[in-house]
C-alpha cells in the first residue's frame, strides 16, 4: 500500500458505493466485505490503523467463556464459528492457546469442567481441543508459578490468540488487495446531506492540511468510540449509543509465567474474567471495567487499575509482581452498545447493534475483534440494501487475509508478516545492515522500518514502534531508545528533514510515558 497513490485515487473519484469511516476492527471488517463484493470502497480513518481500541485488546480470539457464564448462548456459538473462521484464513497470526482455570475449592473443578465441555459443544467441528479436568500435580507442571497454598487442581481448555494491531494491518492491506481504498490520516469533519440524507463526507488529509468533499451512495459509521460524535454531525444534536469501558493490561517479563498455558480466573473483585497470557515472549496480564465518560485516542490507566491487576496477580502467582516488573501498561476503551438497564459495564453484552439514523447513516457499535467479519458483512447487507447496490453474496468466510496466502510457517521475527516474510528477507539481502536489531532486548530489525513505510503505510514513529511492530506494549523503554534510530530509517525513507526527525523523537517519547510506570 502507498498512500500517496491511494490519495490519487481519491482525487479522481467522483462517487463511492460505500464510504467507511473508521479504520479499527468493525471499519475494516466491513471494508473487506465491501471490496471483495466490488463495491466502490473508501475507508477514512482519522489517525493510524487500529490506533484506538483495537490495538489495545487482550489479544484473544475467543467464544467469549464469560458470556457464557451471563448465558449469551447465541454470541458465544457466533463468536466461536469465527475464531474457526480465522485460524483458517490468517494461519500467520493466529495460534492455539492453551488456558487453564485453577481450582481452589472443591466445587470449582466440576463447575467450570461442566461449562467448558458446553464450550467445546459450541464449537463444534471448528474446536481447538477438548478441554479436561486437571490434578493438582499436572496442573503444577503446566503453571509452576501457580500459587500453590489450597490449590486442588484445575480445568485445561483452548482457544485462541493473536497480534490484533497486525491482523489490522493485514486487513487494510487486504482492502487494498480487493480493489478497496483504505486511507489512515484522513479525519471527517462533518457529513454531506441532501434533502436531510447523508450523501457524503467532508474530510480533511492531516498530513497535507487539504480538505475533500468526498461523494457516495452510503456512509458507514464505524468509529468505535467516537460513534456518536460522528452521529451528532447528522441533525447536530447530542447522542448517546455507546457506553464507554476501560480496560488495561499490564506486562511482565515471561519468568512470571514460564511455559506455554495462560491462567484464566474466572470473577474478580469486579466481576470480569481476570487472565495472564503468554505473549511475544512477555506474560500479558488483565483486564479492568472502568466506566469512562469521553473518548479519548490515548486513554491512561489508573491508579486504582493498576493496584487492581497487580493485587490479582498476587493471588494467583508465588511470585508478587511489583510496579518495578511491569515492563509496559497500556489502556484500551471498548465502545459497548448502549444497554437499556445494564447495572455496570462488565455486564453489558458484546453484541453488536446496527442502526439507520432519519438520515440514512448507517452506525455500527459494540462487537468484539473475533466477531469483526461477522460484523463487517451484517453492516455491508444493509448498505447494499439502502443504496440500492446489486446484491452479492459474502465470500469472506473463505477469504484468506493478507499474509496467510501461501505461508511456509516462517519463524523468529518475521513470521507474523506470513508470505510478506520474504519480501523483508530480500530488503536484507539488497542491504545487509537492514537486518541489524533495533534493540537488544527486542528481536525487531532495521528491515521491519523499511517495510513498513514502504508497504503498511506507517507514517510516524508511533505507527511502527506502537502497531507495526509491538515495541511500545512489549518494552515501553526500550522503546523509547530505539525512536532516534527509527525515525532516521523513516525520515530517509518519507524524504523528510531533520526538523521532522526532532518533532517525531519528541512526541513519541511523551506518548511512550503513559506507558511506563513511576516506581
Amino acid at each position: 500500500m502507498d498512500r500517496n497513490e491511494l490519495i490519487q485515487k481519491l482525487e479522481s473519484s467522483d462517487e463511492w458505493d460505500v464510504i467507511i469511516i473508521g479504520g479499527g476492527a468493525t471499519g475494516l471488517g466491513a471494508a473487506v466485505e465491501s471490496a471483495s463484493r466490488n463495491y466502490k470502497t473508501l475507508l477514512l480513518e482519522q489517525a493510524d490503523f487500529a490506533k484506538g481500541t483495537s490495538s489495545r485488546s487482550t489479544k484473544l480470539v475467543h467464544g467469549g467463556v464469560r458470556y457464557l457464564q451471563q448465558g449469551n448462548i447465541s454470541l458465544v456459538r457466533e463468536a466461536l464459528h469465527e475464531r474457526g473462521l480465522l485460524f483458517h484464513n490468517a494461519p500467520h497470526l493466529v495460534r492455539n492457546q492453551s488456558f487453564i482455570v485453577p481450582s481452589y475449592k472443591w466445587w470449582e473443578g466440576p463447575f467450570y469442567g461442566v461449562g467448558l465441555k458446553l464450550y467445546d459443544l459450541l464449537a463444534g467441528k471448528l474446536g481447538l481441543g477438548p478441554s479436561k479436568k486437571l490434578s493438582r500435580e499436572e496442573t503444577l507442571k503446566r503453571l509452576p508459578t501457580i500459587e500453590t497454598e489450597g490449590l486442588r487442581g484445575g480445568v485445561i481448555y483452548y482457544d485462541g490468540q493473536f497480534d490484533d494491531a497486525r491482523l489490522a494491518i493485514n486487513l487494510a492491506e487486504s482492502v487494498y488487495d480487493q480493489g478497496g481504498t483504505p486511507i489512515n490520516y484522513m479525519k471527517v469533519t462533518d457529513l454531506l446531506q441532501s434533502g436531510g440524507k447523508v450523501k457524503g463526507v467532508k474530510v480533511v488529509d492531516v498530513e497535507a492540511d487539504r480538505e475533500y468533499q468526498i461523494r457516495s451512495k452510503t456512509v458507514i459509521n464505524a468509529t468505535g468510540i467516537f460513534a456518536d460524535n460522528i452521529l451528532n454531525m447528522t441533525d447536530h444534536e447530542e447522542h448517546s449509543t455507546v457506553v464507554l469501558s476501560q480496560g488495561i493490561h499490564l506486562v511482565l517479563d515471561k519468568e512470571f509465567l514460564p511455559g506455554d498455558s495462560a491462567i484464566m480466573v474466572p470473577s474478580t473483585d469486579d466481576g470480569r474474567v481476570l487472565f495472564a497470557i503468554p505473549w511475544y515472549d512477555k506474560v500479558l496480564i488483565g483486564t479492568t471495567d472502568t466506566p469512562v465518560d469521553e473518548p479519548t485516542l490515548e486513554p491512561h490507566a489508573l491508579e486504582k487499575e493498576i493496584n487492581f491487576i497487580l493485587k490479582h496477580a498476587a493471588r494467583y502467582l508465588t511470585k508478587d509482581p511489583k510496579r518495578e516488573d511491569v515492563k509496559s501498561v497500556f489502556a484500551g476503551l471498548r465502545p459497548l452498545a448502549k444497554p437499556d438497564d445494564a447495572k455496570d459495564t462488565a455486564s453489558v453484552s458484546r453484541d453488536h447493534s446496527i442502526t439507520v439514523d432519519e438520515s440514512g447513516l448507517i452506525t455500527v457499535t459494540g462487537g468484539k475483534w473475533t466477531t469483526y467479519r461477522k460484523m463487517g458483512e451484517d453492516t455491508i447487507r444493509k448498505a447494499a440494501e439502502l443504496a440500492g447496490l446489486e446484491n452479492k453474496n459474502s465470500i469472506t468466510e473463505n477469504l484468506v487475509i493478507h499474509g496467510g496466502q501461501n505461508y511456509n510457517h516462517t519463524e523468529g521475527v518475521l513470521k507474523y508478516y506470513g508470505s510478506d516474510a520474504a519480501h523483508i528477507k530480500k530488503l536484507i539481502e539488497e542491504q545487509s545492515d537492514w537486518g541489524e536489531k533495533l534493540h537488544e532486548r527486542l528481536p525487531y530489525i532495521k528491515a521491519q522500518v523499511i517495510w513498513a513505510v514502504r508497504n503498511e503505510m506507517a507514517r510516524t514513529v508511533e505507527d511502527f514502534l506502537a502497531r507495526r511492530t509491538r515495541a511500545l506494549l512489549l518494552d515501553a523503554k526500550a522503546s523509547v531508545e530505539m525512536v532516534p534510530e527509527v525515525a532516521r530509517l523513516m525520515a530517509m525513507e518519507l524524504n523528510k528533514d531533520a526538523k521532522w526527525h526532532k518533532n517525531q523523537v519528541e512526541a513519541y517519547r511523551e506518548v511512550a510515558q503513559n506507558y511506563i510506570l513511576d516506581c
